[in-house]
């Protein structure tokens, strides 16, 4: 009798096995990325026939009603993924230090996450808590606890659907202590991508026997795609990219991978078929979603969980604290609205030269309703500078002003997208520069301006912007070796409230800060090598 039952065991194993090999098959992923704690729907910027168009999107609760209609179409192919900076990015998130994402996450009913450059924002240990909550897998193939050189999370992930055998490895932005404040992220130990790319391809391909092989990468569109062009690379399917909040359509086709990016803040989820024949992808077919959330109702429930944790925060968010007669946004690589208004506040309440702020690529646009104006809040406040630093003020020279801008024009406008770093051109008030951005290394400034006069390369200027604990005291904004350097004893949010206390109604424009005498003035991201264009 055993032996007949083990028979036939085999038997349907066996057929099971034919038919995956045969039989042609579908594999859904749905990709979330960068939410950046935009737990409901928000204004959202479109570039529409080259016109800027602002419209509601994104939500959890309206994602959540999209990712189960998908899910029930093909329920044993489906796999929901999110590539990181989930928790950092609103009030409620800071005033819970992130405690309140764990219900929400699992809620959403994720297969596999990973931390992004932000998940470290509240510490280490703080991260892990959050993390380890998660009814969910997660993954990350180069964090290391520092004491121990442990891998915080498993360095890959193996699922099974439709017969197929799928497996996925992860990498977060080794440059993260740069990148943030150092104190972010103490305790953990990065490595270089390429440090064990290659090693866990092959185990996965030869040892495990993956028939499909994803990256999830959160370093940024340049280096993805440079990472596709690698031949370590090789045996990748497809990298799942995010952190540059990047609106890729279709997806960028690298000599060893294709790369794929679904926006940011919930706005957008990438939708990736698969169509597999012979245990292979025979074809793909890729949407980046809309959010839309007239399209897509919300669910009851998750929007119940939405509420219930962000109650108590809800009257401290919705505080008026000034008002915009214009859209504020950010998305612009070279000068936005929003970061002109912040950077005016610094330079108002520290009576700086010139005062500078990073350029973040988080924060949704704020525009005016019918009466002409618009509520700034504290929800508003939070989302735009989501760390509540002190002020630092130094001196600096010319020469070093020079330097360090023609450092910051690298990191954004490098050929080699290795030397690509962080966000947009760094932002300021106090200044205005022209700069060629198809020049090399060095050569890109073309003239600077401050208080309205040319940069004397031998005269010091007094610099304001935010302190980022851990880091020299010298350092402003990663500009090394200031002097007579002062922390103040307020916060970059008190200057702004003061300020719009005094100003009470704000009108911030793009007004010509920074020019690039290469590119147009409403400048987006672009890769002109592959024909991207962010919109």
């Amino acid at each position: 009798m055993i032996r007949i039952l083990y028979i036939i065991f085999i038997s349907v194993l066996s057929s099971s096995l034919i038919m995956a090999k045969s039989k042609d098959t579908t594999i859904t992923i749905l990709q979330t990325a960068d939410l950046h704690a935009y737990l409901n729907k928000h204004n959202e910027l479109f570039v529409e026939k080259g016109k800027l168009k602002f419209r509601e999107a994104g939500g959890l609760a309206h994602i959540k009603t999209l990712v189960d209609g998908v899910h029930k179409e093909n329920p044993n192919g489906t796999i929901i993924i999110d590539g990181g900076d989930f928790i950092q990015g609103s009030g409620e998130s800071v005033l819970s230090q992130g405690r309140i994402f764990p219900a929400i996450v699992n809620e959403m009913n994720y297969d596999l996450m990973i931390p992004g450059n932000w998940e470290v924002i509240y510490g280490k240990q703080v991260m892990m808590d959050i993390m380890t909550k998660y009814n969910t897998s997660v993954i990350v193939s180069n964090m290391y606890h520092e004491a121990d050189k442990s891998a915080l999370f498993p360095p890959y992930w193996i699922t099974e659907k439709q017969g197929l055998k799928i497996g996925f490895i992860a990498y977060n932005d080794p440059e993260i202590p740069i990148r943030q404040n150092p104190m972010f992220s103490e305790g953990i130990l990065f490595s270089e991508v390429e440090s064990n790319l290659k090693s866990l391809i092959t185990h996965l391909r030869e040892g495990e026997k993956v028939d499909l092989l994803f990256m999830v990468a959160h370093i940024g569109i340049s280096k993805q795609l440079m990472l596709a062009n690698n031949q370590a690379v090789e045996g990748v399917d497809f990298i799942f990219g995010n952190d540059t909040h990047e609106r890729v359509r279709e997806p960028i086709k690298g000599k060893y991978a294709l790369v794929l990016e679904p926006g940011s803040f919930g706005s957008f989820v990438g939708k990736l078929d698969l169509k597999i024949k012979n245990r292979k992808i025979a074809d793909y077919r890729y949407e980046l979603v809309q959010v839309n959330p007239k399209k897509y109702k919300a669910d009851k429930q998750m929007q119940q969980i939405i509420d219930s944790l962000t109650d108590p925060y809800r009257s401290q968010m919705q505080e008026v604290i000034g008002y915009t007669a214009t859209p504020m946004y950010r998305y612009l690589v070279v000068e936005n609205p929003m970061d002109n208004f912040i950077t005016d506040a610094l330079l108002w309440k520290s009576g700086a030269d010139i005062a500078f702020s990073n350029g973040f690529r988080f924060g949704v646009p704020i525009v005016p309703g019918k009466d002409g104006k618009q509520p700034i809040t504290r929800e508003d406040l939070w989302r735009m500078i989501p760390v509540d630093e002190k002020m630092k003020i130094g001196r600096v020279s010319g020469q070093q002003i020079w330097n360090w801008l023609e450092k910051e024009l690298n990191n954004v406008f490098a050929k080699n997208a290795q030397e690509r770093f962080g966000g947009w051109l760094v932002r300021f008030a106090g200044m205005k520069i022209t700069f060629d951005s198809s020049k090399d290394m060095g050569s890109r400034l073309l003239t600077v301006e401050i208080k309205g006069q040319p940069i004397d390369l031998n005269k010091e200027y007094s610099m304001a912007s935010c302190n980022r604990t851990g880091e020299p005291l010298h350092v402003l904004c990663r500009m090394p070796n200031a002097k007579d350097v002062e922390i103040k004893d307020f916060t970059l949010h008190q200057a702004i409230v003061e300020y719009l206390k005094e100003i009470k109604v704000i009108s911030p424009r793009v007004e010509g800060r920074a020019i690039a005498v290469d590119l147009d003035r409403n400048y987006f991201s672009e890769l002109p090598e592959v024909n991207y264009k962010f919109r």
